[in-house]
């Protein structure tokens, strides 16, 4: 099961509207926030953007050995095998307020372990923002008391 946001890409005018659609939410739901954290490789396309547009900092979170300097990482399971991911130690600073972006939430690992890496260098966790939700993997039960929002759930 898989979608995919390549069309999205490619119309400009979609997406823009899109990243509209969530700084409107981002907007609404929270008076402040420092960073946006967007996830390997998919919330490298929609952070930036939407960082911008709330006059932000973007922080990447990276698969391991991508980044330079001093980084916390974390191992985690996937449906098929092992995965690590990685940010840099001095990406935020305790208390900081961070929104997590990616593009799909499937079974929840990798979102999971993003939060594990912001919670170790003690960052406040907003918010989990997707594009899309796939709801039967059940990944958003993985965040618990993490908030989450999806704009597409199928």
């Amino acid at each position: 099961l898989c979608s995919d946001i390549s069309p999205l890409l490619k119309d400009p005018e979609a997406f823009r509207t899109l990243i509209d659609l969530l700084e409107d939410h981002l907007r609404a739901s929270f008076p402040q926030i420092d960073f946006i954290a967007g996830l390997d490789s998919r919330g490298f396309l929609i952070g930036p953007p939407l960082a911008q547009r709330l006059g932000i900092g973007f922080v990447p979170v990276r698969k391991k050995g991508k980044l330079p300097g001093p980084t916390e990482s974390v191992s985690y399971a996937l449906e098929y095998g092992k995965a690590e991911l990685e940010i840099q130690s001095d990406a935020v600073e305790p208390g900081q307020k961070v929104v997590i972006v990616d593009d799909l939430l499937a079974t929840g690992g990798t979102m999971c372990a993003a939060c594990e890496l912001l919670k170790r260098l003690k960052a406040e966790i907003l918010e989990c923002l997707v594009v899309i939700e796939l709801k039967p993997l059940k990944g958003s039960e993985k965040l618990k008391s993490i908030p989450f929002y999806s704009l597409l759930q199928y």
